[in-house]
């Protein structure tokens, strides 16, 4: 039954994992009638703006709950419409420059969101890293600009979020995952996370920023490309200082011995909703063995006080910059990009609700120590 807030269990587990999955948060008529939008739609149809999408999210009680435990935020009037049918491995190569057959865990690249995503090349790539990284970034929607602010990934994420290039991605307060599929056995494409990876990537960021205030992809300790992987050119989606802390003697490893942390497969049924930190490095997995196509409608939601002046608009990943990469005006003294920085390096500022669970979580992290 759908209830209006967390209760301390599991606000205590979205503080230690990183994501809860609340049972039943969707009622069944918004389920259906999402499920019915998704099957009228028209070829090539964009339904992300739909009302039957955004209601999982406005009409449901995910609203409260995310009210009470992160606090206000703008009401999705977008979403991303996570539809994956069900294929078997394929021959080309992942985002991450291995085959895709070759990938464990039905496909999951692992990867927090805010990055610039170019496709990768199809081919075994030549020359030095240097060549190939300039090569890399000319083959973006806009062309070749050169290392700039101004490249755009095929994701329409920038490749720099600031002038200066200091913040190599975006961020956002909560995940929402709605699910409108069977989900309840591995292999059907769910979405699945490095359980309690989201404590690590804060170090990390907050390590960055000790080391020189650049945040992200080509900060310290992360390249951007891993010209090691099979094609040369894949993209590095944690960096190794974070990807060592969860590999351990169960991880599963591609043709080249190198082992990969283990996710866990989130199972849900139709009209449950997984809510997670914006920082937890996740990934949709291949539908294997699904029954039909999985359905899984993905919110990005920002707490309102980040920017009170701006519209965040519930598919963005980079909402400091428009959709596309358009440049945004600031009023005097507002700095967005510090002010992402911040939210990167503390991660549970923007959960108003989560206060309590939160420091007496960290006060038993340092008794631990």
């Amino acid at each position: 039954m759908a209830t209006s807030c967390l209760t301390l269990d599991q606000k205590q587990t979205l503080y230690r994992d990183g994501y809860v999955v609340v049972k039943g948060a969707i009622a069944p008529d918004l389920v259906e009638a999402a499920r019915r939008r998704i099957r009228e739609a028209k070829q090539g149809e964009f339904i992300g703006g739909t009302e039957e999408m955004t209601n999982l999210i406005n009409a449901s009680s995910v609203t409260p709950i995310l009210n009470e435990a992160m606090g206000k935020f703008d009401p999705p009037s977008l979403c991303q419409v996570g539809i994956l049918k069900r294929r078997d491995p394929g021959d080309y190569f992942n985002n991450l420059g291995y085959r895709d057959r070759d990938f464990p865990y039905y496909g999951a690249e692992s990867h927090m969101d805010g990055l610039c995503t170019i496709g990768v090349p199809q081919e075994l790539q030549q020359g030095t890293p240097e060549e190939i990284y300039y090569r890399y970034i000319a083959s973006g929607p806009k062309g070749d600009l050169g290392r700039s602010p101004d490249v755009m990934g095929h994701n329409f994420v920038p490749l720099f979020e600031d002038p200066e290039m200091t913040l190599g991605m975006g961020s956002f307060t909560a995940f929402v995952f709605a699910c409108l599929s069977d989900q309840t056995e591995p292999g059907c494409g769910q979405t699945a996370l490095i359980k309690g990876a989201h404590h690590a990537t804060e170090q990390f960021f907050r390590w960055q920023r000790d080391q020189n205030n650049h945040l992200g992809p080509e900060g310290p300790g992360w390249p951007r490309l891993d010209h090691n992987a099979p094609n040369r050119c894949g993209l590095v989606y944690l960096p190794e200082m974070i990807r060592e802390q969860f590999i351990d003697e169960t991880s599963e490893s591609t043709p080249d011995g190198r082992k990969w942390p283990r996710p866990t497969q989130i199972l849900m049924e139709p009209g449950d909703a997984c809510i997670t930190l914006f920082n937890i490095p996740h990934s949709g997995t291949r539908n294997e063995h699904g029954k039909e196509s999985r359905k899984n409608i993905i919110f990005r939601i920002r707490n309102k006080s980040r920017q009170p002046n701006h519209v965040a608009n519930g598919v963005s990943d980079h909402p400091d910059r428009g959709q596309r990469g358009e440049w945004l005006e600031y009023e005097p003294g507002n700095d967005p990009w510090e002010r992402s920085k911040h939210a990167l390096c503390n991660i549970w500022e923007e959960w108003e609700g989560m206060q309590e669970v939160v420091a007496a979580g960290q006060a038993k992290a340092q008794a631990a120590r």
